[in-house]
């Protein structure tokens, strides 16, 4: 092999390894990940096929990674001005809009053309509705108001319901307890990671915290939500659809939780 034939072909793999680290950003890949976990287990719990469950993996992970793509393609702007996103390959330009968009594209059809073919119509209608309530009233909402915490909160929850109508063909009581329980858990989960980027959230215009900013009305808000979130949480064992061994994992981890949010609410009368 001739110099010149092992550089080139040295830049090609720079070239390729680069452009698989800037889908693995444009997709956020770990939080397509624990999204897509969290919808295969409401398809296990609705005893879906096992034979059909990573199919049915593939089809969400395409359907959540081209709802962040689309993310990034409407905040490539102000994720310029933010830190934590500053370094994105729409950000930086090392992706045209253009590719984004087709690949953001071809990814939603073939998630949703997937629940569809293999799966059911309400699988399908309901992955297209998580992608477009999250692309298309959520991401844009956060320049608004905090009620796109709320708008946000609709998506979120989503997986789990999903799973169970991939699984059934339909909703039943479980499938609305996963996406009660998830629907909670959105908010103190956004707002505690509102609270730790308000920063840069404020230089991007995003209103994220329901009072505004880190005060004792925002840290407030985070407890009683948290606090609500631990009966939600255990309403599947109350209705005899999970055990005494699950009821014991969830009241512990409730109320870990639920102290976090109390230290984050003492906190915030330290420093006001």
């Amino acid at each position: 092999m001739s110099k010149e034939t092992y550089i080139s072909k040295q830049g090609f793999r720079k070239t390729i390894t680069a452009k698989l680290k800037d889908y693995h950003i444009l997709v956020k890949f770990r939080l397509s990940f624990i999204v897509v976990f969290s919808s295969g287990i409401g398809y296990l719990f609705a005893g879906g096929a096992q034979s059909s469950f990573f199919l049915f993996l593939v089809g969400g992970f395409l359907i959540t990674a081209a709802s962040n793509a689309l993310n990034q393609i409407i905040e490539s702007d102000t994720d310029k001005l933010m830190g934590r996103t500053a370094n994105r390959p729409l950000a930086t330009g090392r992706m045209q809009h253009t590719e984004a968009i087709i690949a953001a594209g071809l990814m939603a059809i073939a998630g949703i053309a997937i629940f569809w073919m293999w799966f059911n119509t309400l699988a399908a209608l309901l992955g297209a509705l998580s992608l477009i309530s999250y692309a298309f009233l959520y991401t844009p909402m956060k320049k608004v108001s905090p009620i796109a915490v709320f708008i946000g909160a609709f998506p979120g929850a989503m997986p789990p319901l999903i799973g169970c109508a991939a699984a059934s063909g339909g909703i039943d009581d479980m499938a609305i307890l996963l996406f009660c329980v998830q629907f909670v858990w959105q908010f103190p989960h956004f707002w505690a990671i509102a609270w730790v980027l308000d920063d840069d959230y404020k230089k991007a215009g995003f209103q994220m915290l329901p009072s505004g900013g880190r005060d004792k009305s925002t840290a407030f808000q985070v407890l009683v939500y948290t606090l609500f979130l631990l009966p939600i949480s255990l309403s599947p064992v109350f209705f005899h659809m999970a055990g005494s061994i699950s009821a014991i994992v969830i009241a512990i981890s409730g109320i870990i939780f639920v102290y976090q949010a109390y230290n984050l609410y003492t906190l915030s009368l330290i420093h006001i």
